[in-house]
């Protein structure tokens, strides 16, 4: 697969500069770069949404699997079940039914090259999906994504996470020859990420990814493709992420060097040259050597290589207005379940002391967004008490962005607090939204820029109790990396939800709470343990009862 001499524009912003590409067949491959740097544009040019100005990507002749960071399921699936929708990946017994025809034809015409080219192509296909292993296949992906338990129900009752984890695995089930993955492990815990990890590390097919995931893309690539949003280039890169940061690093030093060698080498000339303007008529030899320099300068100046673009980066202030309690919050005796499902909890109790970063930790679908629906009054616990103290302020970040209306502007969906226009725009620059961009529609953002507007609509509530599901989803590591370091110096409560280690390291977690494992035969019950990383990465990597 490689890309030759591509070029891209959209109006007066320039994406791709006369670029190319190459990959083998099997290279796991990183996508990389900043936000408007066209990493999703180039997987929509592969698939032939976007329309290049000039240039080709050859592709091979395979079937391609594509997940994208936004799920969005047709509505004629949504009455389907999960198991329907997954085994749909590998359509055997429709292709089955077009051989069939394709047979009967033959027989009335049996000297049909067409007929028999298509008959071939059918069961080369058929083939592909490897129908002897087709039952084990889906029920070992089905298993290992820990969808066992919503393979009956249809996707239409489905949350967000769960429907991401469900279009994940059609895609790991559909054998495809090229994988492209948008943000994959954005809904993933820990036991489901590591099956995706070796899954497609040791996949016979080639795979391209865009993540924000340093430890998925160090486990998996064995290349990086940089998307370089300064200059518009693209280069390869050989090893993961880690060796292309390296990489990156000693470049843009060597550069920088070699700049400043031309630079002082420019202002020799350019101080020669001045001297030589000013001297007096008589001096013809320091004025006609005057004119040589001026010529050397033009042509120093020409060859001067510019300085990456230093990208602004996102600003917060989370400073609460004003103190809680010594006890913010309380948990008494908490239980839940859904109509006709099993209790999530039984009797689950804690309570928070101020300023307390707090963990809570669990496999998809065991209850912990619901847990902080229930914290925040979305959803009523179905005996128990949540006691939210005097003082205590709450402002909720939800996994799926649902505090937005992507009908409204960016300005309109942070309006409704209490600060003047002016004081809003000031504040959504601190976001990377200036000038018109607040105008625009929520809607046609990108999750990422989705992700900043959520962040700064619930920080500037300044509350004294942040709730946050899942908070770095959509987030590239610089910005996790700022987010991480200002809530750790916040004076505020933390209750966190995430599957991000370096992120938990970087907040300051001092205790977390435990959502035992539907595997682990155990009653519902909470399990809160002091915080370490070694205990964090104990249960994400070994997945322990903890009991």
């Amino acid at each position: 697969m490689k890309g030759s001499h591509l070029s891209l524009s959209f109006g007066q912003t320039r994406i791709y500069d006369d670029c190319s590409f190459h990959f083998e067949d099997f290279d796991k491959v990183g996508i990389v770069g900043v936000n408007g740097a066209g990493k999703t544009t180039l997987f929509k040019v592969i698939l032939g949404i976007e329309k290049l100005d000039e240039g080709e990507i050859e592709l091979p002749s395979l079937r391609f699997a594509y997940l994208p960071q936004e799920i969005k399921i047709p509505n004629e699936h949504e009455k389907i079940t999960v198991w329907e929708y997954i085994a749909a990946a590998r359509p055997v017994d429709e292709l089955q039914e077009q051989l069939n025809a394709e047979y009967e034809k033959l027989a009335k015409y049996p000297e049909s090259n067409a007929i028999l080219d298509r008959i071939n192509n059918l069961q080369d296909l058929i083939d592909s999906y490897d129908i002897s292993n087709f039952d084990y296949e889906l029920l070992k992906i089905i298993e290992k994504m820990h969808l066992s338990e919503l393979v009956d129900r249809p996707l239409k009752d489905l949350s967000g996470g769960q429907k991401s984890k469900v279009a994940f695995a059609k895609v790991l089930f559909e054998n495809a020859g090229l994988i492209l993955l948008d943000e994959p492990t954005n809904h993933l815990d820990a036991k489901t990420k590591q099956f995706v990890t070796n899954f497609l590390r040791n996949y016979h097919g080639t795979v391209l990814t865009i993540s924000h995931d340093v430890d998925f893309l160090n486990s998996v690539t064995n290349k990086t493709l940089f998307l370089n949003k300064s200059t518009h280039k693209m280069k390869v890169y050989k090893g993961n992420y880690a060796t292309f940061r390296r990489q990156y690093a000693e470049e843009m030093a060597a550069q920088d060097q070699k700049i400043t060698q031309q630079e002082r080498e420019i202002k020799r000339i350019r101080e020669f040259v001045e001297r030589a303007r000013n001297a007096k008529r008589s001096n013809t030899a320091l004025i006609k050597q005057g004119h040589v320099r001026e010529k050397m300068l033009d042509r120093k100046l020409s060859e001067l290589e510019t300085r990456e673009q230093v990208y602004q980066k996102v600003s917060i202030n989370i400073s609460p207005t004003k103190t809680s309690g010594k006890i913010p919050l309380e948990v008494q005796n908490l239980c839940f379940n859904y109509p006709d499902s099993p209790a999530l909890y039984d009797k689950l109790s804690f309570s928070l002391t101020r300023g307390e970063k707090f963990l809570i930790v669990g496999e998809n679908g065991i209850g912990k967004s619901t847990l902080l629906k229930l914290l925040v009054g979305q959803l009523q616990p179905t005996d128990g008490t949540i006691i939210v103290r005097e003082n205590t302020t709450i402002a909720y970040y939800a996994q799926e962005l649902e505090i937005l209306d992507e009908r409204q502007t960016i300005l309109d969906n942070v309006k409704s607090y209490d600060f003047t226009e002016t004081e809003l725009r000031s504040i959504l620059s601190n976001f990377l939204f200036s000038g018109d961009d607040v105008y625009k529609k929520v809607g046609i953002l990108s999750p990422g820029e989705k992700a900043r507007i959520a962040l700064c609509k619930i920080l500037i509530q300044r509350a004294n109790l942040v709730i946050l599901d899942e908070p770095t989803n959509h987030f590239d590591p610089e910005t996790q990396k700022i987010i991480g370091e200002n809530f750790r110096d916040y004076d505020g409560t933390v209750i966190m939800v995430s599957h991000n280690p370096s992120f938990v390291e970087q907040v300051g977690i001092t205790r977390m709470l435990v959502l035992p494992s539907h595997e682990a035969n155990q009653a519902p019950l909470a399990i809160i343990k002091n915080y370490s990383r070694e205990l964090l990465e104990y249960y994400y990597y070994l997945n322990s009862d903890l009991v």
